[in-house]
């Protein structure tokens, strides 16, 4: 058997092990990645952002339509659920091989197998047919992500009980649904299959949906799910599931019971460690399968780093490609890049969208800080006025005395994109960063950006 060695190899695809891969390939080390997939690009492209973002936007789409004069003489049924869940399949498609290319160019080997450490410096590869790879290097990046986690009790094998990632297959339209968990994934889906008309339970363990969010941001997103009809319930928690031919019951520990035709479990994630060898090599894997890392995404092994949803929050796509790269500066470089992922937009693929940068009221003042307020509502905006997409609102937080930004939140349509502008000012040093920026420049209109000059202004007449 011989044995190949490199100077990196990376156990992953994902956003986090091709940024990886890329930061050490242009830096001529001699990279290997390994991919048990067929194809490259991780859970990220083929089981989760990729494809559940692109369902919500042909939902989205679906629903517009929906309201254009004569669509329903036009058509007497629309798309099933297996066909709008298949409009991802081009983008996965097309994701999965533009990366593909990036390794091509960049002349990095992709070994498809399932990967296991033999000692601190090899590992064996065992691929699809069964036959063994194995590789040797002076650096290894682990960046195998996550898979929902399975409560042991419940049954995922049975046809109407789903996760994030067998969602997608489902193929008949449910008339009712309960999600168990509220976090970002159960929000997102909860979201999306109301607008298709599904009577949906959303089940939350705690007191308030997305508690990290800014207060008014959770109460606007527990309102418009109200509004399209989600039957939110908190602060209750699992005590059993039963399976019926016609559904599934789930019993809270409150008493309640709700049956619904399917289940979807979207109460967190565990880190993909298993049967890895690292607990061999002294590296420890918590109680769900993520890694420890320091602050140069080094494993208690130094030369064996990890990045990505391996090794627990934020779990951002965003931040994993970042965290790869900083972490593939580290083995080339000897330096530390981690200021740069100090503050990380959050986008939240609800209906409407959220997104969330910086420090919320709630922290402000605990904090003690003099901060006021800016904020612009979307139906006063031209642009929302003509996209008929009103409901929403930027919110911007500011130092009273210095006008220094300190936190951005924005609920609505292209929350996500819109962001990032006020995004590139706050993360300005000193003086640049400034409210007055959006005073003392010229926005296009009609533009959803034109929003932060209304609440720049809208904070400013609160200044005295």
């Amino acid at each position: 058997m011989s044995i190949r060695p490199f100077d990196v190899v990376v156990i992953g695809t994902g956003p986090g092990g091709e940024g990886a891969a890329m930061k050490c390939s242009k830096a001529d080390l001699r990279v290997c990645v390994i991919e048990d997939r067929t194809s490259v690009g991780g859970a990220c492209t083929h089981t989760a952002t990729i494809p559940s973002k692109t369902l919500r936007h042909a939902i989205q789409r679906l629903v517009d339509m929906r309201h254009f004069p004569g669509y329903r003489a036009a058509t007497a049924a629309g798309p099933t659920f297996k066909e709008l869940a298949q409009t991802a399949g081009s983008v996965m498609k097309k994701q999965s091989g533009m990366r593909e290319v990036f390794y091509e160019r960049n002349r990095v080997e992709v070994v498809e197998g399932r990967a296991r450490f033999v000692d601190p410096t090899t590992i064996e590869v065992i691929q699809p047919k069964g036959a063994v790879d194995v590789l040797t290097a002076k650096h290894f990046v682990i960046a195998t992500g996550s898979r929902p986690y399975h409560p042991p009790e419940i049954d995922f094998s049975h046809p109407a009980i789903f996760d994030s990632d067998t969602i997608l297959g489902m193929v008949e339209m449910p008339q009712s649904m309960t999600i168990y968990g509220a976090g970002v994934i159960g929000c997102e889906y909860a979201s999306m299959f109301r607008m298709l008309g599904v009577k949906v339970n959303l089940v939350n363990t705690r007191d308030k949906l997305l508690s990290f969010l800014d207060d008014e941001i959770i109460d606007a997103l527990s309102y418009h799910l109200r509004d399209l009809g989600c039957l939110i319930r908190h602060n209750e928690e699992m005590a059993h599931v039963e399976t019926l031919p016609d559904g599934v019951v789930m019993e809270l520990k409150s008493g309640k019971r709700l049956k619904t035709d399917v289940l979807l479990w979207a109460n967190g994630r565990s880190g993909n460690t298993l049967d890895m060898g690292l607990e061999k090599l002294g590296i420890t894997i918590d109680s769900r399968g993520n890694l420890q890392v320091n602050e140069a995404y080094q494993t208690s092994v130094p030369h064996i780093l990890a990045v990505g949803d391996v090794v627990g929050p934020p779990s951002l796509a965003s931040a994993a490609y970042d965290q790869g790269r900083f972490a593939g500066t580290f083995i080339v470089e000897g330096r530390l890049e981690h200021k740069l992922v100090e503050d990380i937009p959050t986008g939240i693929y609800t209906s409407p969208e959220i997104s969330s940068l910086g420090r919320t009221e709630r922290e402000l003042t605990a904090a003690g800080v003099p901060y006021e307020v800016g904020q612009a509502q979307f139906k006063s905006l031209a642009r929302a006025q003509i996209t008929g997409r009103t409901v929403g609102m930027l919110k911007i937080l500011f130092h009273r005395e210095t006008l220094e930004l300190l936190g951005i939140h924005c609920f609505g349509d292209g929350a996500a994109e819109i962001i990032h502008i006020g995004q590139a000012i706050m993360s300005q040093k000193g003086e640049a960063n400034t409210l007055n920026y959006f005073v003392n420049t010229t926005f296009n209109y009609p533009t959803m950006a034109e929003a932060y000059r209304v609440a720049a202004l809208n904070g400013l007449n609160r200044i005295f």
